[in-house]
């Protein structure tokens, strides 16, 4: 339940400031009121859903600048996990993600220009770096902390012409990260990280205009 809940909101099926009746919601998923209140409390502690005294649970609604700000906490983060994970992955690891990144590009080498192949959790290449950067902090944070964030944040340049160059992004990660060079590893994330910011800017005025858009 908490799976497909997340799924409705950070794709934008549910906009933000939605309201989360759970009278509707139990409907709509065919779930009881129990499963569905614990849903809706993980989500408000993944920043998802907040609670007001009166209007009870709505989607979160994120300004810009809240987006932004994401945009640049990943760079960061995910700049740092990418040097440790170039340190510490082990040659299986390293493997596996070569596999991913495989599948990946058979998935985005069936769709349009406007897409790349994206997974959830241990699916997820930016999710397996973190979890390869031997950090349990920076996973927690990462992984746990603001993962529903940035995978909203993400879906939101979701529909932007080019997005398959994330695609070629990954791959020149994994290349940094398999021949164990940390700073470049590094600077290629962070350089993806803040492509994806500009990608997002550039498109927000036309964003606007609707409820929410799909993003990375």
């Amino acid at each position: 339940m908490f799976e497909a809940l997340e799924l409705e909101i950070v794709s934008g099926r549910l906009p933000m400031g939605s309201k989360l009746g759970e009278e509707a919601l139990a409907a709509r998923f065919g779930m009881s009121r129990g499963p569905l209140r614990e849903a809706l409390r993980r989500l408000e502690g993944r920043a998802l859903v907040e609670r007001t005294a009166h209007a009870g649970a709505r989607v979160v609604s994120l300004a810009e600048t809240d987006l932004v700000e994401l945009y640049e906490v990943r760079e960061m983060l995910e700049g740092l996990a990418a040097r440790l994970a170039a340190e510490r992955m082990t040659n299986e690891e390293l493997d596996s993600l070569r596999q991913l990144l495989r599948q990946q590009a058979d998935v985005a080498g069936k769709e349009s220009d406007m897409a790349y192949a994206q997974g959830i959790g241990d699916a997820d290449f930016h999710f397996r770096i973190a979890a390869g950067s031997g950090s349990a902090r920076l996973q927690k944070l990462l992984c746990g902390d603001l993962y529903s964030l940035i995978r909203l944040c993400r879906f939101r340049t979701w529909a932007i012409p080019g997005e398959r160059k994330s695609q070629r992004d990954h791959e020149r990660i994994f290349e940094a990260i398999y021949e164990r060079d940390g700073g470049l590893a590094e600077t290629l994330m962070r350089r993806h990280v803040t492509a994806a910011k500009n990608r997002f800017l550039a498109a927000e005025p036309v964003s606007r205009r609707s409820a929410f858009a799909r993003e990375i």
